[in-house]
């Protein structure tokens, strides 16, 4: 338990986050555990992303509208290039508290309580701000639920049909050499799409419902519990605050709290492995957390980078075959590649972000493994935060438009190009070797 310094007041909000409607229904969360099977088996791909850390001021309909419209895009891109329907998960409606290395921050002298995401303190450098306050996670409730709500309207009103060229923002296409690549790809989703829909007399949106799903990291305890519900009709306990909570690499220990928690909910999980894990220790993790082997419940969210990849996964793939274990395993190619310019800038190389993903996709084929995910922090606004893809975006245009509290995102353009990429012929043919 964080700090608060009024546990009377802890217990009285988390009293009031327990009776309030759950944000998510069991029925969903067993239609993504579902979905995660048959991504398991390669009737599926999983496409994760969003936010690394969603902030209260931006729960508004532009800014949610645009985080839908590229992982809509992206999953148009992946459908049309694996030839596979795909998992939609956003990283939304509930990522806004984030691990920190630290406890406390200093400043000209000055120290103070880190700051751990809108749902714990406040990022204002003063001991008001920075002192945790439980009615944020009230607030962080209400701002998830006012997220799934218009998402859920934004889906059932026909948002998802995203294939007529004009909502299609191809600008960046001019300045790579694959240009003529990516247009072919969006008018040849379009004439697809435009078939379809003239030979059933019906929109895409009219024929199928797209299923959309949240995830974000299961890390402050309080919250998820308080929207942790028994089901009658399922006899199984569920985190109703999100579909996909994951643990994350600081949280992963055999014996803490985190994974005790984990270890007593149905909903399907993840689990970031990075370079510090080893065969034994996830072997472990494996058998505390799906001791039934049931299908959908474990996604390995992998997190190396590109320098380590090659070392560390193809131990770790050996050993998971060992147990027998099924699972999805996915790949987050952002974190490993996290740098420092040498302004002190944070930030993300498209190159080896894409350079990892590939090779995922190569060591998985190459070890009889199947590469079934991708997981990606990013924004579908015009943001400068990670380096390279089509503009050619350098250390000097981060200062444009750098807007993360936290860890830098791709952007609109980089996220839609990386999803080109994956439909490249390099990546077709691993991943038809995996299926």
């Amino acid at each position: 338990m964080l700090p608060y310094p009024d546990q009377d007041k802890v217990a009285d909000v988390l009293s009031r986050l327990g009776r309030l409607p759950p944000l998510v229904t069991s029925w969903e969360v067993e239609r993504l555990k579902s979905e995660l099977a048959e991504a398991q088996r390669g009737e599926r791909f999983l496409l994760q992303g969003g936010d690394c850390a969603e902030r209260f001021d931006e729960c508004n309909s532009e800014l949610i509208a645009k985080k839908l419209k590229i992982l809509m895009q992206m999953s148009l891109v992946l459908l049309y290039g694996l030839k596979k329907p795909l998992v939609r998960v956003g990283r939304i409606a509930g990522q806004y508290a984030k691990p920190r290395s630290t406890d406390t921050e200093t400043r000209d002298g000055v120290t103070l309580p880190t700051f751990r995401g809108d749902l714990i303190n406040k990022a204002g450098f003063t001991p008001e701000e920075r002192t945790p306050d439980p009615e944020l996670m009230l607030v962080g409730y209400q701002r998830a639920s006012l997220t799934l709500n218009f998402i859920r309207a934004l889906v059932d009103s026909g948002f998802a049909d995203l294939h007529h060229p004009e909502y299609w923002d191809m600008d960046f296409a001019s300045h790579s050499s694959l240009e003529q690549e990516y247009r072919r790809i969006v008018s040849s989703i379009s004439d697809s799409m435009d078939f379809f829909e003239s030979i059933s007399g019906r929109s895409i949106h009219q024929t199928t419902r797209v299923a959309m799903f949240t995830s974000h990291e299961g890390l402050h305890l309080p919250y998820e519990q308080a929207q942790t519900r028994y089901i009658p009709r399922w006899e199984r306990w569920y985190n109703l605050a999100t579909h996909f909570p994951w643990i994350g690499v600081r949280t992963g220990d055999l014996d803490g709290a985190h994974v005790e928690y984990f270890r007593g909910i149905s909903n399907p999980l993840g689990i970031k492995v990075g370079p510090r894990m080893t065969g034994e220790s996830l072997q472990k993790l494996l058998a505390v957390l799906n001791p039934l082997n049931e299908p959908g419940r474990i996604t390995l969210i992998h997190r190396f980078g590109v320098g380590q990849i090659e070392k560390k996964l193809p131990s770790l793939i050996r050993a998971v075959q060992a147990t027998g274990s099924p699972v999805l395993w996915c790949c987050d190619p952002m974190h490993g590649n996290t740098e420092i310019t040498a302004d002190g800038v944070k930030t993300r190389r498209f190159d080896n972000i894409l350079d990892e993903l590939e090779m995922s996709f190569e060591i998985h084929g190459s070890t009889d493994s199947h590469l079934g995910g991708v997981h990606f922090e990013m924004t579908g606004e015009d943001v400068t935060e990670c380096t390279g893809g089509a503009r050619g975006l350098t250390d000097a245009d981060l200062a444009r438009s750098y807007k993360s509290q936290v860890d830098p995102r791709l952007n609109y353009e980089q996220a839609l190009e990386l999803a080109m990429r994956i439909t490249g012929k390099n990546f077709r043919s691993a991943a038809s070797q995996d299926s």
